[in-house]
C-alpha cells in the first residue's frame, strides 16, 4: 500500500509531492531538475493532449514538428526574446568529438527556428494564414524546481501562427486564450480568469500575452496557459514579408501560445485531497474500476459476476477489471482512491446473490447499492455528477477567496493571512508593481478584460491615479 500522505493543513507543498510520488505520476530524474514522468502521469498528459489536440484541429489548426536544436544566432536576432531568455538557456558547443562551428541552444520556445522557416514558406497572401501547432519538449535551465510545475525540461504545445493583418493575429490570440479557458473549465473541471499580463509579466518578444490564471486550494494563483499577441517583431527579425493583393510586401503578424505538463500540477493541486489523487472524470484513464469480493472457495463465481458487468460496460466505459488475488479488497480501495478513479464498484458474494452492486465516488466518498442492471447507467450519471461538482467546489474555494481591495493595509492583511486573488485599482507603474512585489510577495496575475468604469480611484499603495482594475496573487 502506499506511504501515508501528509496532510495538506499540515504541510501543502509536501501533501503535493507526497501525492504524484504515491500515485505514481512521476518521480525524480537522476539529472537535477528534471523529472521522469511515469505511465500514470503520462496517462493523464495523453488525455490532456489528446483532447486539446482536437479542439486545436477545430479551429483550423495543424500539427508540425521542429528540430530541438536551435543556432545561437537565431536567438540573437530579436533582442528581447535573447534578453528574457538568457539566462535560461542550455548550449551545445560540442559534438561528435568536435567544437561546433556555432553553437547551438536546445529549444527553450520555438518562435527563431520557426520563423526562419516561414521566411521560406510565405511569399504571398495566399499563404496566409499559416496556422502551426507542434508537440515537443523543451529545456530551461530552472534554479528552483517542483515536479510537473516547474521543471528544467517539460513537455508542452506551442502554437504558432502567421497573419495578413493585425487584427486577424490579435483575434488569433484571444481565440486560442478561450480554446484554453473552455478547456480548463470544461474538462479540467478548474474555473479560470482571463487577462492581459502586466508588460513586466508579458513574454519576452511579445506585444501582449494573455492568460488563464487558477486558484489553487492553498489559494495561490497558477498561470495555467498563456497566448501571446507577437505584433511583427520576430517577422522582422527574420525578414518574413508577403506580397499582399495589391502586390506591396508586408511584414507579417504573428501569434504564439501554449499549454505544458504544469497542467497536471493544476489539476493535483486543485482537485485532490488527503486520500490521494482525484482526477476529474473527463480525463480519468480509468473512469470505473470494478473490484470483486472473494474468498478461495467463491473466486471463480464472484470474478465471473464481476466479468459479465465489465463486458457490458468495456465498450462504453474507460473500465479495468482489478481481479488480482494479491492484495485485499481494502488495499485495493486504497489503492484506487490514491490513483484517483473517479468510480468503484464493489462486488461481493451477497452483492452477487441479491443482483447488486455497491458504487464508491472517489470525490466525495458517498456510497449507493444499485440494481446490477442499472449500474451502467448509474455510473454513467455518477461520473456527469463528478465532473460538475469539481468544477463547482474549484469555483466557490476561488469566489471566497476573492477579494476588491482599495486599502493598501487591507491588501497585505489578506497576503499575512489565507491569501487569494485581490482585485485592485493599479497606476499602471512599473515601479509601484514591482515594490508591491517586493513587499508582499504578491504579483499581478492579469488584467481583467472586461473592467468596471474608475471614476476618481487610486492606486491604494503610491496615491497616484488608476484606471484600470488588476488582480493580484501570489503564485506559482
Amino acid at each position: 500500500m502506499a506511504e501515508k500522505i501528509t496532510p495538506r493543513s499540515e504541510n501543502y507543498s509536501q501533501w503535493y509531492v507526497d501525492i504524484i510520488l504515491n500515485a505514481k505520476l512521476a518521480d525524480y530524474s537522476p539529472v537535477k531538475g528534471s523529472m521522469v514522468i511515469r505511465p500514470h502521469g503520462y496517462a493523464l498528459w495523453e488525455a490532456i493532449q489528446r483532447n486539446l489536440d482536437d479542439m486545436f484541429k477545430a479551429t483550423g489548426h495543424t500539427n508540425a514538428y521542429f528540430p530541438l536544436l536551435i543556432p545561437e544566432s537565431f536567438i540573437k536576432k530579436e533582442a528581447e526574446h535573447v534578453e528574457g531568455f538568457s539566462p535560461e538557456l542550455a548550449v551545445v558547443t560540442h559534438a561528435g568529438g568536435e567544437e561546433l562551428e556555432e553553437p547551438l541552444v536546445i529549444r527553450p520556445t520555438s518562435e527563431t527556428i520557426i520563423w526562419s522557416m516561414y521566411k521560406k514558406w510565405i511569399q504571398s497572401y495566399r499563404d496566409l494564414p499559416l496556422l502551426i501547432n507542434q508537440w515537443a519538449n523543451v529545456l530551461r535551465w530552472e534554479k528552483r524546481t517542483r515536479l510537473f510545475l516547474r521543471t528544467s525540461e517539460f513537455l508542452w504545445q506551442e502554437g504558432h501562427t502567421a497573419h495578413a493583418t493585425e487584427k486577424e493575429a490579435r483575434e488569433e490570440t484571444v481565440r486560442m486564450l478561450n480554446v484554453y479557458k473552455e478547456f480548463a473549465e470544461k474538462w479540467m473541471a478548474i474555473p479560470v480568469l482571463t487577462g492581459v499580463k502586466s508588460p513586466s509579466e508579458k513574454f519576452a518578444g511579445a506585444i501582449d500575452t494573455y492568460a488563464i490564471e487558477a486558484m489553487m486550494q492553498d489559494h495561490k494563483a497558477l498561470q495555467a496557459g498563456t497566448s501571446h499577441f507577437l505584433g511583427q517583431n520576430f517577422a522582422k527579425a527574420f525578414d518574413v514579408t508577403f506580397q499582399n493583393d495589391a502586390g506591396s510586401l508586408e511584414y507579417v503578424w504573428a501569434t504564439s501560445w501554449g499549454v505544458s505538463t504544469r497542467l497536471v500540477g493544476a489539476l493535483i493541486m486543485t482537485h485532490s485531497d488527503d486520500k490521494g489523487l482525484v482526477v476529474p472524470p473527463k480525463l480519468a484513464p480509468i473512469e470505473t474500476v470494478i473490484i470483486p469480493i472473494f474468498r478461495n472457495k467463491n473466486k471463480e463465481e464472484v470474478v465471473g459476476y464481476a466479468r459479465k458487468l465489465y463486458d457490458r460496460m468495456k465498450d462504453e466505459f474507460r473500465v479495468k477489471l482489478d481481479a488480482d488475488d494479491s492484495n485485499s479488497p481494502g488495499w485495493k480501495f486504497a489503492e484506487w482512491e490514491m490513483l484517483g478513479c473517479p468510480v468503484r464498484i464493489e462486488l461481493g458474494p451477497r452483492d452477487m446473490e441479491n443482483g447488486k452492486a455497491v458504487l464508491v465516488r472517489r470525490d466525495n466518498g458517498e456510497k449507493e447499492i444499485v440494481d446490477i442492471e442499472t449500474v451502467p447507467a448509474r455510473v454513467k450519471e455518477l461520473l456527469e455528477s463528478m465532473q460538475v461538482d469539481l468544477f463547482q467546489r474549484a469555483l466557490e474555494n476561488r469566489e471566497t477567496h476573492t477579494y476588491d481591495v482599495d486599502s493598501y493595509d487591507r491588501f497585505k492583511e489578506i497576503f499575512d493571512g489565507e491569501g487569494g486573488f485581490i482585485r485592485m485599482p493599479w497606476c499602471g507603474d512599473a515601479g509601484c508593481e514591482a515594490a508591491i512585489k517586493e513587499e508582499t510577495k504578491a504579483t499581478i496575475r492579469l488584467i481583467p478584460f472586461e473592467q468596471p468604469e474608475l471614476k476618481g480611484a487610486v492606486c491604494p499603495r503610491c496615491g497616484k491615479p488608476a484606471d484600470k482594475i488588476a488582480v493580484y496573487a501570489r503564485s506559482y
